[in-house]
């Protein structure tokens, strides 16, 4: 069985799919960018504006599940310019232990969806 997890805390899909899917005890959370769930607006002010309101969005759907970031088990980090990664890292880095990190990878694309310049996905476990 599959538990969908939707929450109005994080911005609605923008296509068919959920927020994220429960299934045996893991969570797959779908790619998020930078929406603002209240207003629906992309965040671009900064690099680090926008990391910021897409692991707010992830952490929503987290708490929506009763998880956390320590929950996290692996994350995918899409960015549109490689050359952010040092600021979008920098971001990133402040919701997690690095000793405990979940496993993941940070790859350039060639667009994401609305325009956004970086966009991730976690799998997170239940104990």
């Amino acid at each position: 069985m599959k538990k969908i997890i939707k929450t109005d805390k994080a911005p609605d899909p923008v296509g068919p799919y959920s927020q994220a899917i429960i299934h045996n005890d893991t969570l797959y959370a779908s790619g998020q960018i930078a929406l603002d769930p209240a207003t629906g607006v992309l965040i671009t002010d900064s690099i680090e504006a926008e990391t910021t309101r897409v692991m707010l969005n992830i952490q929503a759907i987290l708490e929506e599940a009763g998880l956390s970031f320590k929950d996290i088990v692996k994350a995918s980090v899409f960015v549109t310019d490689i050359n952010n990664f040092a600021r979008i890292n920098a971001v990133y880095a402040t919701y997690f232990d690095e000793a405990t990190a979940p496993a993941r990878e940070l790859v350039q694309v060639s667009a994401l969806p609305r325009g956004g310049n970086v966009e991730i996905s976690v799998i997170a476990a239940f104990d």
